[in-house]
């Protein structure tokens, strides 16, 4: 009986990691809808407009940040104060998402830049999870690695 029970906690199946995407889904997918706050989030940083983001978000999630040496957590509002008007131009990329879409439910990944002025800063993967409110997708939270090496000019 202890062979058969080592055996069967040996054997593990693998389980694969998320597939990349291919490209932003297309216009009218239920990919693309899920796709839409994340693009005004992007769209307010690009502004730097942090009261632009507050409508796409839900009140009670958050921004973590995990840089290697450290684990930060900001509130939705208190990341939003952080993005003010300035001379800098802000943009982030967010490059060939996973996005997974279960009822009201989902989730995207994928690599992406941080840019000021054009230079990278940094990078890493972000993780967002989003919930569909009153039938309008809402960003729950976003998880995101920042690393600044490695980060390839794509």
């Amino acid at each position: 009986m202890p062979l058969i029970l080592a055996l069967l906690l040996a054997q593990t199946t693998p389980i694969p990691p998320i597939p990349k995407g291919t490209g932003l889904p297309p216009p009218g997918t239920a990919e693309a809808t899920v796709m839409a706050p994340i693009n005004a989030l992007f769209a307010a940083i690009a502004a730097r407009d942090g009261a632009a983001v507050l409508p796409h978000v839900l009140p009670d999630g958050g921004v973590i940040a995990a840089d290697g040496s450290k684990i930060s957590r900001r509130s939705w509002p208190a990341w939003a104060a952080s993005i003010t008007p300035g001379p800098q131009r802000y943009q982030e990329r967010l490059y060939d998402p996973a996005i997974e879409v279960d009822g009201d439910i989902a989730m995207v990944w994928g690599r992406y830049d941080f840019r000021i002025d054009g230079k990278i800063v940094h990078c890493g993967y972000d993780h967002i999870d989003l919930v569909r409110d009153a039938g309008r997708w809402k960003i729950a939270n976003i998880s995101y690695s920042a690393r600044t090496s490695g980060c390839d000019a794509s």
